[in-house]
């Protein structure tokens, strides 16, 4: 079973003044994979505690994915993408740029998301926007590799082709 955490970026809900309805709906969707909740942290859009939070999870939890959401537009608190790209090592563009062409069939300003995907040691992270639905429609994009992902971060060298 993979192991996850989820981390949500907000200033608002840090500070009580909003429900975090985001994880909510990535605590759901996480069973679609199979995966464990190992880790929910909420947190505000400070770059550096992102940072921080990331490496710890990847390097000292250990987890296998880390589901962000928040912060990946372009606000000027919106640093998860920089963020996420100081912390991983390889980027994953296809499963950012899967989720960003199935949102514009629904909406031009899936346009101005800045979402990233990543690994960092053997941990896969992917960064959704901090909206239910965004979250829901982003997440249901991904989820069919995720766990296939998770397996070749880890070292399994069975051949990749879909049969």
């Amino acid at each position: 079973m993979i192991k996850a955490a989820i981390v949500t970026m907000s200033d608002k809900g840090y500070r009580g003044e909003r429900e975090d309805l985001s994880a909510g709906e990535i605590k759901k969707l996480l069973k679609d994979i199979p995966a464990k909740l190992a880790k929910y942290i909420m947190i505000p859009d400070e770059k550096n505690m992102i940072i921080d939070t990331l490496v710890n999870l990847c390097d000292n939890e250990k987890v296998d994915l880390i589901v962000t959401t928040g912060g990946t537009g372009v606000g000027l608190r919106d640093v998860t993408p920089e963020a996420t790209k100081a912390v991983i090592e390889i980027e994953v563009p296809g499963m950012a740029e899967a989720m960003r062409a199935k949102s514009l069939e629904k909406t031009p300003r899936a346009m101005i998301s800045r979402a990233v995907t990543g690994i960092r040691g053997a941990t896969l992270i992917i960064n959704l926007p901090g909206s239910p639905k965004g979250v829901r429609e982003n997440f249901a994009v991904v989820v069919p590799a995720i766990k296939h992902t998770v397996e070749k971060i880890k070292g399994d060298s069975s051949d990749c082709a879909v049969e």
